[in-house]
């Protein structure tokens, strides 16, 4: 193992690094780090989260910076608010020791005007989301001309939030010799999309496997019936007294709704997701990092790229449909060499996600069972007995006060005081799983059906009392249930009901209820997602999109249809000609008549007419 001064790192950027506890490189920084220091090349760096990424390319990134000029030198582009203000507050400490080191932090949802006044004074590493940065250049703040180096973090999930068109006018305003790199968890098709548009002659740097889950987490999965997937979670919780965790939930809706449950039972939960404006998203992650809050409920894309010691659990109320995000949701925890578990809550139509993870990240989920009130009882025993045990005792500070206390307790036998020490910190516990509600076991079913191809969702019809629609973006777009409710949310307003969807490659089908099915229509028709103009229309009637897209469709086996019966009808033709040239090989060519038409038009004219 190198020391960062073998690796060929400054002074100044050392000792500012050993006083936040860096002893030595992590395998990302020790391979990062002395390239970037010694090539001007293009990189892309694959590692697990957690794994010392923003050092890997934040002290190259200040080693490169010349102090003596005030303008913007180097570019870190993140897809969230708080991922960009980690960077920043990671590079600033990095850069404690260096005079003349100015890092800004600029992102939507909060004031502009304080960022444009930081851009005037001069800034030599800007950290930002896109859209404010585009902004900002945009009014003229931002100046991009002198950038040398721009480092995209976490690019797949800028491209997935809708970015690409604003990376696009970003590179547009970079020099033509700068240096892209580029940092991310996994090598998707994206990424490597990505690489080959904005990295020339770049090295790939691998730490780990390109694909692996972090390799401290243990992946376990409880299966319950969808009804209990709450009282599930809460008993989970409560089999880990000391659990810090992160609970991610597919929507905004449903992290509020899960949060709110939570805190109404007397549990330490708080919410994050974008509804939330950036000061309470701020306030919320502080209370998270310092450990006043205990379970954070959260969506993915506002959890993305959160970095928080000693996170114990994550705990997905349900998989994502994107194996990717299952990667980044469970290297949240289980960093810096720790021990972290991943637990999913599943119902039995997500068994097959399970299988389909299982493949990518090369490990198997354990199935565990659903703990009884008598093991977590014992369990929050345990955790009241050790806390009275190890609580330290300041005689001098309780010293005035223990003649009173002696005196109170007196007549109260020692067993007697202990019980009810100990009920009154347990009773709430046994007073709960006395009559708590039953979690019913999964019956599996022997009918269960397999899940539907292409064609089986084209043919579905909808409920009663909902109408069903369809809308030209899919999975390739990256166009989950989660992205269609937060799309519908924004566009149509309120809390729109939602029936089964049925999502194929490049577009999409979903129920709505009757009455709201002309106002859907009305509002998502000619938005922009991604880049792509939507529409939107009825199943029955315009969503005939679908011919386009699945293998094989009616106007598909109707040209087959076609395609074959013309090849019928030219078998006995080819054959004919074929019979008149062999037979005139056997006859004098001065003999020969002249060949007869075998041209598709003339075989019709020789063809016998039906009988009337």
């Amino acid at each position: 193992m190198k020391t960062f001064e073998e690796l060929g790192v400054s002074g100044v950027i050392r000792k500012a690094i050993e006083e936040l506890g860096f002893v030595q490189p992590m395998p990302v920084q020790e391979e990062v780090i002395p390239y970037l220091l010694g090539n001007e090349n293009d990189i892309i760096a694959l590692a697990q989260t957690g794994t010392g990424k923003t050092a890997a390319f934040g002290i190259p990134l200040l080693e490169r910076i010349d102090t003596s000029r005030r303008e913007t030198q180097a570019l870190v582009l993140s897809p969230t608010r708080e991922l960009c203000l980690q960077i920043t507050d990671d590079i600033r400490d990095f850069a404690k020791y260096m005079d003349g080191i100015h890092v800004e932090a600029v992102y939507g949802g909060a004031s502009i005007e304080p960022q444009m006044r930081a851009l005037k004074k001069g800034v030599n590493i800007i950290v930002a989301t896109p859209g404010r940065l585009i902004d900002l250049k945009n009014r003229g703040y931002a100046k991009l001309e002198q950038v040398t180096n721009i480092v995209l973090d976490e690019a797949d999930e800028m491209l997935n939030m809708g970015f690409s068109d604003s990376i696009n006018e970003i590179f547009e305003s970079l020099p033509a010799d700068h240096h892209t790199l580029m940092f991310s968890a996994t090598m998707s098709r994206e990424v490597e999309r990505i690489a080959k548009q904005y990295l020339h002659d770049y090295k790939e740097i691998v730490v780990g496997s390109r694909n692996e889950g972090a390799e401290n987490v243990n992946h376990v999965y409880y299966m319950v019936n969808a009804k209990d997937k709450y009282l599930a979670l809460k008993r989970i919780v409560d089999y880990y007294p000391r659990i810090f965790a992160i609970i991610f939930c597919r929507t905004k809706i449903e992290t509020q709704e899960i949060a709110d449950k939570l805190i109404k039972d007397g549990y330490n939960a708080e919410s994050l997701h974008g509804d939330l404006s950036q000061q309470q998203r701020d306030l919320t992650m502080q209370k998270f990092r310092n450990h006043l809050t205990q379970l954070l409920v959260a969506t993915d894309v506002a959890a993305r790229g959160l970095d928080v010691d000693d996170l114990t659990h994550v705990i997905n109320f349900g998989l994502p449909d994107d194996i990717e995000n299952y990667t980044h949701r469970s290297g949240r925890t289980g960093r810096a060499g720790k021990k972290g578990t991943s637990i999913s809550i599943i119902h039995s139509r997500e068994k097959h996600k399970i299988r389909n993870i299982e493949k990518e990240i090369g490990k198997e989920f354990v199935k565990a069972e659903i703990p009884s009130a008598e093991e977590i009882c014992k369990k929050q025993l345990y955790k009241v007995m050790d806390q009275i045990v190890k609580t330290d005792v300041d005689d001098e500070e309780i010293a005035p006060f223990m003649q009173d206390i002696n005196r109170y307790f007196e007549y109260i036998d020692k067993d007697e005081l202990i019980k009810k020490i100990v009920s009154l910190e347990f009773g709430k516990f046994l007073a709960y799983y006395a009559d708590a509600p039953e979690i019913e076991a999964v019956v599996p079913d022997k009918k269960e059906k397999k899940p539907q191809s292409d064609r089986q969702k084209l043919q579905n019809k909808a409920q009663k009392g909902y109408r069903r629609l369809f809308i030209n973006l899919g999975k390739r777009d990256g166009f989950y249930p989660g992205e269609l409710m937060q799309t519908l949310n924004r566009f149509v307003g309120g809390r729109q009901e939602v029936g089964h969807i049925d999502l194929l490659d490049t577009i999409s089908y979903f129920e709505v209820p009757e009455k709201d099915a002309k106002k859907v229509m009305i509002q998502l028709t000619g938005i922009r997602y991604k880049g792509r103009q939507v529409r939107c229309n009825d199943a029955d009637e315009g969503g005939k999109g679908a011919k386009d897209t699945t293998p094989v469709t009616r106007e598909k086996r109707g040209r087959r249809g076609s395609l074959l019966k013309r090849q019928n009808d030219e078998k006995p033709r080819r054959q004919k000609k074929d019979d008149w040239r062999s037979l005139m090989n056997h006859v004098p060519r001065d003999l020969r008549g002249p060949e007869p038409d075998f041209s598709e038009e003339g075989w019709a004219m020789r063809k016998p007419r039906k009988k009337k």
